[in-house]
This record gives structure tokens, sequence and C-alpha cells, in this order.
């Protein structure tokens, strides 16, 4: 008899939960997700530690809430969900900086740079998608019907895998060139990849620029354009 009424009582607790995420706006969910995103890296100049906590409790909650049947399956939540899944390397970074901080001073070289190459990847990562939704978003509020063959599922994911592996191959230079020049080599290979790395570091840099000015370019344009439909709508 105790066991029924116990499990009544969770059946009942699940069934008020569930209520409770069905009625929940998932929309407004994800643009506060992508909005505590674009502050943590289009906006601040480095990260902080709430920041770091706060983007991993969200990409946590998002790749949950994603794999939910009431958020549709467009290509703009393909990029949100490669988006959470790139803290992933945050979340391995932190991880190997505890393990690797037990050890105290008989740390390699090679693996304190692996823990370094782990958050530049990430950032790149989150950067680059983060301006694909921008994008996306200009297309949809201003091309809705011309770009809709190019706004898909298929387009969003190889895009998505496009991205990672270019950051990939950027983070696979650089360890490249940490690994040889701890090992103070001076050949040829350490002048290609030392030359090759500093061009590369230029680049990012340069490049993460661009996309800080697009991206308030692109919402600029979308919320002067969105506000006079608002007053509209208003009278």
């Amino acid at each position: 008899m105790q066991k029924t009424i116990t499990g009544c009582f969770f059946q009942q607790m699940y069934s008020s939960l569930t209520g409770i995420s069905m009625e929940r706006d998932h929309m407004k969910d994800l643009r506060r997700y992508l909005a505590l995103k674009y502050i943590q890296y289009l906006v601040l100049s480095s990260s902080n530690a709430v920041s770091i906590l706060l983007g991993l409790l969200g990409s946590a909650y998002t790749m949950i809430l994603l794999q939910s049947d009431k958020v549709s399956s467009k290509s703009t939540a393909v990029l949100i969900s490669s988006l959470a899944q790139a803290d992933i390397l945050v979340f391995l970074s932190l991880v190997s900086d505890a393990v690797l901080g037990s050890f105290g001073a008989g740390v390699s070289p090679a693996a304190s740079a692996l823990v370094r190459i782990l958050l530049t990847a990430n950032a790149h990562v989150s950067c680059v998608l983060l301006s694909c939704v921008a994008f996306e978003a200009y297309l949809i509020t201003f091309l809705p019907l011309e770009s809709r063959p190019l706004r898909t599922v298929r387009n969003a994911r190889l895009v998505s895998r496009v991205i990672w592996m270019l950051v990939a191959a950027e983070c696979a230079l650089f360890l490249m060139d940490d690994h040889l020049r701890a090992s103070s080599s001076l050949g040829l290979l350490f002048q290609l990849s030392s030359v090759a790395a500093a061009l590369l570091r230029s680049l990012s840099y340069i490049l993460g620029i661009l996309l800080r000015i697009v991206n308030v370019y692109i919402y600029y344009k979308i919320f002067f354009s969105m506000s006079p439909r608002s007053r509209l709508k208003s009278k």
C-alpha cells in the first residue's frame, strides 16, 4: 500500500514538472542563452570565473533543452547546439587544470599548453558560431524568402563541421609550435611553424575584432528595423 502511495506521489510530481516544462517558453530561454554567450565572448575583454560558470550552466541547460520535442529542429537550433557543445572544451580544460595542479611543479609545458589550446578552441568556435547565428538572424529579418534555401539543417551542420575542422587545424598548429619551442628545435620545420603560428594569431585577433563590429552592425540593423514594426502593432 505504501509503495502504491509513493508511486502515485512521484507520478504526480513528474506530471507537474512536465507540465511546467511544456508551458515554459523555450525560445526565450535560447535567446537568453545567446545573450549570455554574446556578452561572454564578444563583449567582455577577458573571461572570468563568473562568466565561465554561467556559460557552463547555460550550455548544459541548453543541451538538455534542445533534446525536447518542443524545440523544432531548424538551422538556428543546430548552430546553438554546436555552440553549447563547444563549452565541453572549457569543462575539459578545467578538469585538466585541476589534475595538473595536483602535480605541482612536475607539469610538462606540453600539458600546460594543451589547457590553453582547449580554451582557445572554445573561444574561436564560439565567436564564429555566434556570428553565424547573427548572420542567420539578419537573413531571416531582411531576406526571409530569398534565404530559405540556404537556411537548412543540412547547411547548418555543414557549417558547424567546417568551423570545428578549421579551429582544430589552427589549434594543431599552435600545439606543434609550442612543442617545437619546448624541444628547442631550430630546424626549418620550427621556423615555418613559428611564422605560420604568428600569422595565424594575428589573423585570429583581426578576425575577432571584425566579428565584433559585424555583430554590432547586424543587431543594430535588426533592432531599428523591428522598432517601427512594434510601434505599428502598438497603435
